[in-house]
This record gives structure tokens, sequence and C-alpha cells, in this order.
């Protein structure tokens, strides 16, 4: 049984089969690595499992992305099990030190050293104004498909920080510029912090995740485009999160070496649910807004974002199916 027979395994993931588990007996302790559940996900026991096959990503593939970065799959995995069910407050500093563990690792190391120098692109902005109660947040950085920079980084800090201390800011609206909401954190600035302990004391103050979380209820997020690693980390804390009918979505950071370190690991778990948030984590794979709509990762999906604030989804856009 699974309770004495991975001691010793070195594969880099446990594969149990429930077709052929007794649903009495409780699939535990887990290793410390990825464990993909196959068979029939109404086990009593399949919750317990990291992944499920099939749900979002296939056997295979969850196989053959794990085999590449078994160290960055395994401290993803052991980091979701721990902070499920925390507040963020006290979840989102252990996925700030798991994230620095692994900036300090081989296989981080590896990504780096084959990384091509981006090309080169003007800093990002953060555009902020104020209609009574509702604060518009909107990156601008489409030369980038607003890419998230440091000064980007700061800026929406700012702008969070402010919504989390003014209680007559009732709404805010985060939008992207241009074709893509973001594709993530700029790629540029990786690893120009060699340094994993000051890494994770930078990220301790200026991860916008901190005062976005504190009233997240109040944030009204629409996507276009890709919405990719750090941006779809922050998108996936607000309160309503909408997409167009051509946005897709990704989280390729354990495909690096590395795992979500912008928030992600706590906002996206919080409307997937843990099982399918490790699928598309562990995975790397992109996926649409329908299949973001059916795994419960948005809310809806729209042609363009409300108009008109007398209901959830009034103005022109359509809600798919």
């Amino acid at each position: 049984m699974l309770q004495s027979d991975w001691r010793g395994d070195r594969r880099p993931l446990l594969i149990v089969d429930l077709a052929e588990w007794p649903e009495d007996v409780k699939l535990a302790p887990l290793p410390p690595k990825p464990v993909i559940a196959v068979g029939p996900a109404k086990h009593a026991q399949a919750a317990r499992a990291d992944a499920l096959d099939g749900e979002v990503a296939t056997l295979s593939l969850l196989l053959s992305k794990i085999e590449q970065a078994p160290q960055a799959s395994a401290m993803l995995v052991q980091l979701l099990r721990s902070i499920e069910g925390l507040e963020p407050a006290r979840a989102l500093p252990l996925e700030s030190m798991a994230f620095a563990a692994l900036q300090g690792g081989s296989e981080f190391a590896v990504w780096l050293a084959g990384c091509k120098p981006a090309p080169f692109s003007p800093s990002g902005e953060v555009r902020v104004s104020r209609e009574g109660g509702t604060l518009n947040v909107l990156m601008d950085r489409p030369v980038a498909l607003n890419a998230i920079d440091r000064l980007m980084r700061d800026a929406l800090f700012e702008a969070f920080s402010l919504a989390a201390l003014d209680p007559g800011i009732t709404k805010v609206r985060l939008r992207g510029r241009g074709a893509c909401f973001s594709v993530g954190a700029d790629l540029a600035e990786f690893g120009t912090t060699r340094d994993p302990v000051a890494a994770h004391g930078i990220r301790s103050v200026t991860l916008p995740a901190y005062p976005m979380a504190k009233r997240a209820e109040i944030y009204d997020v629409h996507v276009q485009g890709g919405c990719v690693g750090s941006g779809l980390e922050i998108a996936a804390f607000a309160g309503r999160l909408t997409a167009s009918a051509n946005a897709w979505f990704q989280l390729p950071e354990t495909g690096m070496g590395i795992l979500p370190g912008f928030g992600g690991c706590v906002s996206i778990p919080r409307r997937m649910g843990r099982q399918r948030a490790t699928g598309l984590m562990l995975s790397g794979k992109r996926i649409s807004a329908k299949a973001a709509l059916r795994l419960g990762l948005i809310d809806a999906i729209l042609d363009e974002p409300a108009a008109d604030e007398r209901g959830a989804d009034a103005g022109s856009g359509q809600v798919l199916p």
C-alpha cells in the first residue's frame, strides 16, 4: 500500500489506480512528490490526490512535464497541500519562500542559462484614475503584451494599497491595454536578483497580491488575449473575473524550474480547486476561455466588459455557454 511503498521510490511522481484502491483505505500519507490518480473520480479517496488524469491534462502530458522538472513539481504539490485553506496573508509568505528555494535550484539555473535575451522594450506604465467609488487601473504596455516589469509591479502595489486603505473605493476595475491582458512577468528581469533570500524580502514588501487580497471582493477584472503567468495569478484574486472569447490562459512556471510566485498558488486554487490548479500548473497547458469557464477559473465569457452597473453582465457583452 501507499503507506509504505513510496519510501525509497525514486520516480518523480506516483500514479494511483483508483479502480484498484480500496475506498475505505486512506490515501495517506502522501509522498513529497506529485500523486496523480487515474480511474473513477467519484472514488472516496480521489480528492486526496494532487491531480486527476484527464480533468485538466492527460496523464501522458503530466508525466512528461513532471519528468522535465521534478524538483519544481515536487515543491509545487507540497506547497499547495500545505496552504490549502489558509488565509492569503498566511499563505503568500509560504509561496514566496518556496519560490525562493527554487530560484536557487539547478532546474531554474538550467532554464536561465538557455533563455534567450529578451528584446528591449520601454518600461511599463500603470494608469490609475478614479470615478467616484471606482478605481480604474490600466496596465499600459501593449508593445510588450503588458509583460509586468518592476515599475508596473510597484505601481500595481501602490494602486491596490490605496484600494485596501480607502473604504470609499468600492470597486477596482483592472484591465490590460491592447491585444493581451498580460503575458506575465517580464522575462528580461528574471534572475536579476540572484540571492533567493533577498528576492523573498523584496516580494514581502512589493507583491501586489498582499493588498489586493485584503479586499479581493471589490475587484472586477476582464481579460482578453493572453493571460499568462503573473497576469493570471493576479487576475485570479478578483471577486469578478471575466474573459473575452479569444482569451487563453497558461501557467508555464514549473517548466522553468520554478512555481507561480506572484500569488497564483494562493489565488488560482481558490477559484478552481487544488487538483485542477495543480493540473494546470504541472502541465503548463494552454487552455481556452471556454475551458477556463468549465473549470471554474473565470466567472463568465463576455464580448467586452460590462458597461451598465445595473446587472453583472449588462451591456453589449454576451455570455457564452
